[in-house]
């Protein structure tokens, strides 16, 4: 029994779906060598080279080789006069992160943001971050507990507001700003015992 030819129609729909087929395959190829690399900036620049690296994307229509740029940041709260405010601050000072497929013309469109020195890696080769670290960097973006900053120092004295010793003055001896706690020499009895307080349990004076 002789083959039957193709129609016209019937030859152009399989064209259509083999080019779909090839255009998910290229599709699913880029998305796996789509990696995060870090990025060094100048000092103070990260949110400007985030803003600019976003418009030359959009510009320089990149979006399918570059997709996103993150400043990793935190929420601190700081007490100052007994009253509460709250900025962002940097995880990492000067750098910034960019998901990415590296190649020649994404590098050249990172690298020669204004504000960019260089990539993490050799000059030649960035060196992408691992997986793993990226999420663990991103989740503390994303679920950071707040860090209460007290503008105190040696010396100073304060009236503890919760705890054994509420409502005690103590005189501040040592401070620890990494973690929000200070030691201070309470007066029991006569006697001036060394004490270890959070922040959150103290007043300036």
């Amino acid at each position: 029994m002789a083959k039957r030819e193709k129609t016209m129609e019937e030859q152009l729909n399989e064209d259509i779906a083999q080019e779909r087929a090839m255009e998910a395959e290229e599709k699913e190829s880029k998305k796996s060598q789509k990696r995060w690399y870090i990025v060094h900036t100048y000092s103070g620049y990260e949110n400007k080279v985030k803003v600019n690296l976003e418009k030359r994307i959009e510009y320089m229509n990149m979006g399918d080789k570059i997709f996103r740029v993150e400043v990793p940041q935190k929420t601190v709260v700081q007490v100052k006069g007994g009253k509460k405010q709250e900025k962002e601050e940097k995880i990492f000072p000067g750098y910034v992160l960019v998901e990415m497929i590296m190649d020649e013309d994404s590098w050249y469109v990172v690298r020669h943001t204004s504000g960019v020195s260089k990539f993490v890696g050799s000059v030649k080769k960035p060196i992408p971050v691992r997986e793993s670290e990226i999420k663990r960097i991103l989740h503390r973006t994303s679920s950071q507990v707040e860090k209460v900053e007290l503008d105190v120092k040696v010396g100073d004295k304060i009236r503890i507001v919760s705890g054994p010793f509420a409502d005690f003055d103590a005189e501040i001896i040592e401070v620890y700003p990494d973690k929000s706690k200070i030691r201070a020499n309470v007066s029991i009895f006569g006697r001036e015992t060394p004490v270890e307080l959070e922040y959150n349990q103290i007043n300036k004076l």
